[in-house]
This record gives C-alpha cells, structure tokens and sequence, in this order.
C-alpha cells in the first residue's frame, strides 16, 4: 500500500495513469461493455480490471490523481442510450457530479452513439472495466496536464 492513493488504485492501473500523456485517453466502463475485445486495439493492448467497484468508485479515485484536458470543449465523453440519445440514466448524473467534483468546475460532457463509441475507445490508451452492473456505464476521460 501507498499512503494517499486510493486502494481502488492497483499496481497496473498506476502503471497506467503514468505511461499516459497529455491528450491521451482512459475508458472507464461497466461490465458489460465489450472491453476485452475493444482493448486489444488500444495502445496499452490489454484491459485493466478493477473489479469490486462501480464506475463513480473509480472515476473518483482516477480523477484525484489524473487531470482532465483543458484544452478542449469536452474532455469527458459517454455512451448515447441506443434508439433514445436523449434517455438519461441514472450513471450520467453519477459521473458529472464526480468529474465537476474533481475539477473544481462543471465539465462539459458530450455524447457518442454506442458504434462510434466503440471506436473511439479502440483509439484510447487504455481501458479500465468496473465491476458496474451498467447499463451505459461507458466514459472516455481525456488527460489533460498539471500546471505547477
């Protein structure tokens, strides 16, 4: 154990967090997204389990230690609900509390359709499976910088 590390926080996800650069991105998903698949196409190549937790769990310990992008309009993107994108639940609000939380600020948050979803997370750095039930548990989170 590390003091002042979230024990949520394992050996690889660390590992993770800090091979990551500026601009690079995580996503943080529920159990049923497709996330072993998608995450052999990242540039981490594998997934990262931290199980035992749900996604607000995790995006809260993440985000005490990784920043999100300043840079762009919308650092924080989900999944659309399939043939109902305007259909919130109950996880979206979950997660916008935790990211405005995190950042000091409301953080803007756009949507993607479940393919082009799946796409972009293929794109990302890595991919962190929860041990949420979901559904629609899917965030991908941009890494922004620390500014000293």
């Amino acid at each position: 154990m590390l003091r002042g590390i979230d024990p949520l926080i394992n050996a690889e996800l660390i590992h993770v967090l800090m091979l990551m650069g500026h601009g690079d991105e995580l996503v943080i998903c529920d159990v049923n997204h497709p996330a072993q698949s998608i995450a052999t196409s990242t540039t981490y190549g594998k997934l990262v389990n931290v199980s035992g937790c749900g996604i607000a769990q995790a995006a809260t310990a993440i985000l005490k230690l990784m920043p999100l992008d300043t840079f762009v309009e919308a650092p924080v993107r989900r999944m659309l609900v399939v043939d109902d994108p305007d259909r919130q639940v109950p996880v979206f609000a979950a997660v916008q509390q935790v990211i405005d939380a995190a950042e000091g600020r409301r953080v803007k948050m756009e949507g993607l359709e479940r393919f082009a979803f799946y796409e972009a997370a293929k794109r990302s750095f890595a991919i962190v499976r929860t041990s949420d039930p979901g559904p629609y548990g899917c965030f991908i989170f941009k890494k922004g910088v620390i500014e000293s």
